[in-house]
């Protein structure tokens, strides 16, 4: 598994590691599930896969929703599937409970409706950032983990924090209990300045790339409809300055700030798995990550 924050270059090692070892690659980015969400979510062109089978990528609608469950059955199913014509899988991507979820048994309640309305009623009443203010009191670690704007994230955790009696993160899955105990996990870092810089520059790119024509064409096909894709990064900015709220000016600045954010969030997720083993900017990367599968 390959993981690591926002514009570190998981994808790129992800094609050379796969060559290497003849392996198949499982898409672990929540956004890159959705179709049409290409430029923002910097998902590689089919030409850029090195000829590569890519998995779990664009199989959604972006006014559909997915969940921690649906994306564990599927994963694993494509894991079983490459195993079993003896090859080896190759997950990669950001979102740290995706990945925690392929790896580790979930231990997530069902869902409560009457909790959930009773906390659905209180957005609209108080507003996100009250529900979002008492999860952080109530789970710091949790708060850390979920965007703030995220709104359905944060209902989720306060409904199995009411229903467990637990903080949420309590009820993540444990790392005694790993599905494949053999897998490997490697996360790669980057010093906060350089990865200021990428970020920067990708955001920049993503615009001369033709960004606000993308999302212009999924506001067209329901993105606002969709609870999850019109919240992610980029995304949610430009949908805003469609709706008047942001000059674009203002929605390519917003996309920076809260990249550099979230980067700083799956930093902390991520530093909280002690399995992975950290990959610096300043080490040949390939040929590191290749010793170590081979020691």
């Amino acid at each position: 598994m390959i993981c690591g924050a926002t514009a570190t270059g998981k994808s790129d090692i992800a094609i050379e590691v796969a060559k290497e070892l003849d392996a198949e690659i499982i898409n672990a980015d929540s956004m890159q599930l959705y179709r049409g969400m290409d430029i923002g979510t910097a998902k590689l062109a089919v030409a850029d896969r090195g000829g590569i089978p890519h998995h779990l990528l664009d199989v959604l609608e972006v006014n559909q929703d997915s969940t921690v469950a649906w994306y564990q059955e599927l994963a694993r199913s494509f894991i079983s599937d490459i195993h079993a014509r003896g090859k080896d899988a190759v997950i990669v991507g950001g979102t740290g409970l995706y990945i925690k979820a392929i790896l580790d048994e979930l231990n997530f309640p069902d869902t409560d409706p009457e909790v959930r309305a009773k906390l659905e009623a209180e957005v609209e009443e108080f507003g996100a950032s009250s529900l979002f203010a008492r999860l952080e009191e109530l789970d710091p670690a949790a708060a850390l983990a979920i965007d703030r704007a995220n709104i359905r994230r944060v209902i989720r955790a306060l409904e199995v924090i009411e229903i467990t009696g637990q903080p949420f993160t309590a009820n993540l899955p444990r790392e005694d209990s790993s599905r494949y105990p053999d897998a490997m996990q490697f996360g790669l870092v980057m010093d906060r300045d350089h990865l200021r810089e990428r970020i920067d520059a990708r955001v920049d790119r993503m615009w001369d790339c033709g960004f606000v024509p993308e999302v212009d064409e999924l506001i067209a096909r329901g993105i606002k409809d969709g609870v999850t894709a019109r919240r992610a990064l980029g995304y949610a900015q430009i949908i805003s300055m469609r709706e008047g709220t942001m000059t674009e000016e203002e929605a390519k600045e917003d996309t920076k700030r809260a990249s550099r954010q979230y980067a700083r969030r799956q930093e902390t997720w991520f530093s909280r798995d002690a399995r992975i083993q950290w990959v610096a900017q300043h080490q040949p990367r390939l040929e590191t990550i290749l010793q170590k599968i081979n020691s």
